[in-house]
């Protein structure tokens, strides 16, 4: 387990108050400048208070990174884990949980790039913190699958299917630049799902009308 960030304030309220503050601010800078050309002084004013205010609630630049990461990995799951109910057994649920997880990328898609373009200035261990939470929502997506499919197929198939439905969400975000020229948000959804029942041998149509039901 990682240590937590060290901070000199009791209050836990003002600490998560703070830190949101803090990561809002940071993703905007590192976006534009990158993490290392990024100042804590510029962190400090993006986020609305001074620099000494901002050394209470973190020792480092570091800091203040895996704090992004941390954030962006959490708000990610806890979306997903409202939008995707891994025990229902119906091909629907695959249908919804691609839906919602590629809509949930495109709604975080600046959080999502940066996070992919800095975490390896982490240290090592911060890094294995956050790639595992990486992991729990790619084996979310294992769940899904397996529970979905009409038929059993192999676990190594299972992991790579969950992964490439990964993929495509930071496909997204990547990509957008000159994907957006074609496609909107929900007509890539819409190819991408189906891609992903042509593979499985599934009508798509057929999880829509399960949907419906």
């Amino acid at each position: 387990m990682l240590k937590k960030v060290p901070t000199t304030v009791k209050d836990e309220q003002l600490i998560k108050m703070r830190r949101n503050q803090m990561v809002k601010g940071a993703v905007n800078l590192f976006k534009q400048k990158g993490f290392h050309k990024t100042t804590t002084r510029e962190i400090a004013k993006a986020s609305g208070f001074s620099i000494g205010t901002l050394y209470e609630y973190i020792r480092t630049k570091e800091d203040v990174l895996f704090l992004v990461c941390d954030y962006i990995y959490e708000h990610v799951k806890e979306r997903m884990e409202s939008a995707i109910d891994t025990n229902k057994r119906s091909i629907a649920s695959l249908y919804d949980a691609v839906t919602s997880y590629l809509q949930l990328m495109d709604d975080m898609q600046d959080e999502v790039i940066v996070m992919y373009q800095e975490v390896k200035s982490l240290p090592k261990e911060a890094q294995e913190y956050v790639l595992q939470k990486e992991k729990d929502m790619v084996l979310m997506l294992e769940k899904v699958i397996q529970n979905s499919l009409p038929y059993e197929i192999p676990a190594q198939d299972v992991k790579l299917v969950a992964n490439n439905i990964f993929v495509q969400g930071q496909m997204w975000g990547f990509r957008r630049w000159i994907l957006q020229k074609d496609f909107s948000i929900q007509q890539y959804i819409e190819r991408q799902l189906h891609f992903l029942f042509q593979s499985l041998n599934i009508e798509q149509e057929q999880a829509v009308q399960q949907d419906i039901q």
